[in-house]
């Protein structure tokens, strides 16, 4: 494999990052709607293509800001729950959808103690 071939060491970091906070390849793929397979490749050796590597930035910039306010498993509870702040969506979906600015606002009022 050729140097400019390789995948950037920070979105791969960033990439096993999010696998350790959402705790499995299967959730990251689910997130990202790729198989489980595709992630593992991803961390092995082949470079995602310029959305989803746009993807796993945001996902890890969300998961960053969530963890500011919650521990891990809360977090990932969170990101899995009905949200009032999102209309009772779940976060995950949202972020599957591309949503992300609606979740960090969604994180920022309940850093707040708002309610929606």
């Amino acid at each position: 494999m050729a140097v400019e071939d390789a995948m950037p060491v920070a979105v791969r970091d960033k990439l096993e990052a999010i696998t350790r906070d959402l705790g499995s390849q299967a959730a990251v793929a689910e997130l990202l709607g790729v198989s489980r397979s595709r992630v593992s490749r991803w961390l092995r050796d082949e470079q995602p293509d310029a959305r989803n590597r746009r993807a796993v930035r945001s996902i890890e910039f969300v998961l960053d800001r969530l963890l500011e306010v919650y521990q891990r498993d809360t977090a990932v509870k969170w990101l899995h729950g009905f949200n009032a702040h999102l209309g009772d969506r779940r976060p995950i979906d949202l972020l599957s959808e591309g949503g992300v600015d609606e979740v960090l606002r969604a994180i920022s009022a309940e850093e707040a103690g708002t309610y929606a």
